[in-house]
């Protein structure tokens, strides 16, 4: 079984890799820190003896990600699985304070990033008739909340890719799958606020985040469901959290 996943070099991206590698699965890990890449690629294949390829580009990039796939030679061939897990948040404003770089930020890699990697992918899956897509959305893909407004469209726009892809692809017999996580302690929200780790670090005050190794189960759970079984959506929270905004947290 061969899985490619995007976003690999750290949280979520990273423990889906290590699992897939603890359960056989030879991987392609994509991201846009080489050497990040290049040390998961040697932990994953020292400890698992799976083999790994590391391929570096930039998702929002059309051009890197479609040269990036056709790059992949035939022994990586067909793809089993594609987790589509790159993604990212920046800023928390109203939407009137903005910034624009942003929006597009987010935009390019959300949206448009999960676009180009999966019209590049889906020509082997189609081929071989069979694959699974798997989406990591988000709680933001379900609800809104006060100053997530852009951050919260694009996880709405991967919601509505997630139920196109499961309708479009149905033919083909691949499997389209969405994972929607809620607080997840990951580099999300250092990366959100600009590096700012002490902000970041607020977020999850007084509560016990889900941990990336949490998504990672629930995501290879789905991929391994049998070959009659699609998971459509899953909605993964801490048990503290109930809605986007509702969190319980210790005094």
């Amino acid at each position: 079984m061969i899985g490619l996943i995007t976003g690999a070099t750290s949280g979520i991206g990273k423990s889906t890799a290590v699992l897939f590698a603890k359960n056989g699965y030879n991987l392609i890990i994509t991201g846009r820190r080489a050497d990040r890449l290049e040390a998961l690629k040697k932990e994953i294949e020292t400890t698992y003896r799976v083999n790994v390829l590391a391929l570096c580009f930039d998702i929002r990039q059309q051009t890197e990600t479609e040269a990036a796939i056709q790059s992949i030679p035939e022994s990586f061939l067909p793809l089993d699985v594609l987790v589509n897990n790159a993604g990212l948040a920046a800023g928390l404003a109203p939407i009137q304070d903005g910034q624009l770089e942003h929006w597009e930020r987010m935009i390019d890699t959300n949206v448009k990033g999960l676009l180009y990697i999966t019209k590049a992918v889906m020509p082997f899956m189609i081929k071989a008739g069979k694959g699974h897509i798997i989406n990591i959305g988000s709680i933001a893909g379900k609800e809104v909340y006060p100053n997530g407004n852009v951050y919260c469209a694009t996880k709405h726009a991967v919601d509505a890719l997630n139920k196109g892809m499961r309708m479009d692809l149905l033919a083909h017999g691949i499997k389209v799958s969405a994972v929607n996580p809620g607080m997840v302690e990951t580099e999300f929200s250092v990366v959100r606020f600009d590096g700012d780790e002490a902000r970041a670090k607020k977020v999850y005050e007084g509560m016990q985040p889900l941990n990336p190794d949490d998504v990672a189960e629930t995501v290879y759970w789905v991929a391994t469901r049998p070959a009659h079984v699609n998971i459509n959506d899953i909605i993964i929270m801490p048990s503290v959290q109930a809605a986007a905004t509702q969190v319980i947290r210790k005094s």
